[in-house]
């Protein structure tokens, strides 16, 4: 169970967002939903441990990891985590294969890379550079090597921002399918998929903005 309480983010433009305490139950899947600005992003980095909070808790199993060293941190996301990211973050120049392979370099056993290509329809891409993939393709290598780990936690920012609702949709379908039985948090503009998702947040009633500006990439 991920659970946040009294959590703030000070910006550098001397900006704050402040968050509603939320909870996060053992195999669910949430819908962060909401403006550009309201903190969906930047609650996905600070539960991640890739931003660090300017007060409050983030609460894992009952461990603050928001006030965990910087190497504990890292050390949890790599072994309980998967992030997959609106821009994919793979390697173009590398076959699908090659970059879920790199993954080794962090001790990830990437033993299940067939049975989630498979499941994920790609598995006949496997030996493919990344460059020649489409959008849907590429965001689907990005599910697989973030789920090969086998994670407890799921981390989705954005995953279908560069696609239309159509393969949006599917992708969002083969997500959750992929992750049954984990905690699913993604962060998504397009209502049109919260259906698909055991519980909404909506972020706007969430967060909260103090002094000037408001946060940037959220």
């Amino acid at each position: 169970m991920i659970e946040t309480k009294n959590l703030r983010k000070h910006f550098t433009d001397e900006s704050d967002l402040v968050y509603r305490d939320l909870t996060f139950e053992d195999g669910k899947s949430y819908v962060l939903l909401g403006a550009s600005g309201c903190g969906k992003s930047t609650l996905l980095h600070m539960i991640a441990g890739v931003l660090t909070p300017t007060g409050g808790q983030i609460l894992v199993n009952g461990r603050d990891m928001a006030a965990a060293p910087q190497r504990e941190k890292d050390a949890f996301r790599i072994a309980k985590i998967g992030y997959i990211f609106q821009d994919f973050k793979l390697i173009d120049e590398m076959t699908v294969q090659d970059n879920i392979d790199v993954l080794k370099l962090e001790k990830v056993d990437v033993s299940r890379t067939d049975e989630l290509l498979s499941q994920l329809g790609i598995l006949k891409l496997k030996k493919r550079q990344v460059a020649r993939l489409s959008g849907g393709e590429r965001q689907r290598v990005a599910i697989a090597r973030a789920l090969v780990k086998q994670p407890e936690i799921i981390l989705a920012d954005e995953p279908t921002g560069n696609l239309n609702y159509a393969i949006g949709r599917t992708i969002t379908e083969a997500l959750l399918e992929a992750g049954r039985g984990k905690t699913l948090i993604c962060v998504t503009h397009d209502e049109r998929l919260c259906e698909l998702f055991d519980v909404v947040v909506n972020m706007n009633e969430v967060t909260a903005s103090a002094a000037k500006g408001g946060e940037q990439d959220a």
